[in-house]
């Protein structure tokens, strides 16, 4: 299994998992002319991509999904009926182009067995994914308000992961950031802090985690040595200094594992 974030923030989100010479796209919040380019600079061919599924309806990870959906029409869309009808309003793209599942419930596309998990965030019925090839499973959440058991459980069968590391407490707080936008992101239904992407790690990440990715940093709010420190400091704590950490980015792709 290779994993790759082709790009991860607030402006724009999209990531891969191939196995078998097939891909499997996760959110599609880019350009399809930079999706192409991210791709290839990772080795990873866009012609294989078999299927993609989305987390949720925000713009910064479906905005790319009209064209891409136009030049790669072999590409099956999922999501589950709340998500895929909230795509549809803001993409454009037909309900009925979406295969419609139910969370929890697996499904197979090419090599990819998949599962969606409920994550709480504010928008219709968000979702993360566990995504299992190879005998391995990637778990993966982006846009998690809070740092719940439920998450944490999924994340406990993961080899591989992408977890939120959203933003530093203090430097939110002393941001100039509007008020309402720092109530919605400090919520329950916002974004994950690190210090609660670490809790969350310290908690759940079972023996099998081998590479854990740091996504969605913001830009104002975080840097990256403050969530690369916050996670090394619990994996050091659970005695798992072994787990290899990538930090993802907006601007440049990364290959995780």
């Amino acid at each position: 299994m290779k994993v790759a974030s082709l790009a991860s923030g607030s402006s724009g989100n999209a990531y891969c998992v191939e196995s078998d010479d097939a891909v499997l796209l996760i959110d599609c919040g880019i350009s399809c002319r930079e999706l192409v380019r991210r791709c290839r600079a990772v080795c990873i061919d866009p012609r294989r991509i078999v299927a993609a599924v989305f987390t949720h309806n925000h713009i910064d990870h479906v905005k790319g999904l009209s064209t891409f959906h136009s030049h790669f029409p072999g590409a099956e869309l999922f999501a589950n009926m709340m998500t895929a009808d909230a795509v549809a309003s803001v993409t454009g793209v037909g309900e009925s182009e979406f295969s419609v599942f139910e969370n929890g419930q697996e499904f197979e596309v090419g090599p990819f067995t998949i599962k969606a998990f409920s994550i709480p965030h504010d928008v219709p019925d968000p979702v993360g994914y566990l995504v299992r090839a190879d005998g391995l499973t990637y778990f993966h959440a982006t846009d998690v308000g809070a740092p719940l058991d439920s998450v944490g459980v999924n994340l406990a069968e993961a080899d591989i992961a992408t977890l939120e590391s959203n933003h530093d407490p203090g430097m939110l707080t002393a941001s100039e950031r509007p008020e309402s936008l720092k109530r919605r992101i400090f919520g329950d239904r916002g974004h994950l802090s690190n210090d609660d992407a670490a809790a969350l790690v310290r908690r759940f990440a079972s023996p099998r985690l081998r590479t854990l990715a740091l996504a969605h940093l913001s830009r104002e709010c975080n840097v990256p040595h403050l969530a690369e420190c916050a996670m090394r400091a619990a994996l050091a704590e659970s005695g798992r200094g072994d787990v290899v950490l990538r930090i993802l980015g907006q601007e440049a792709p990364v290959t995780v594992c």
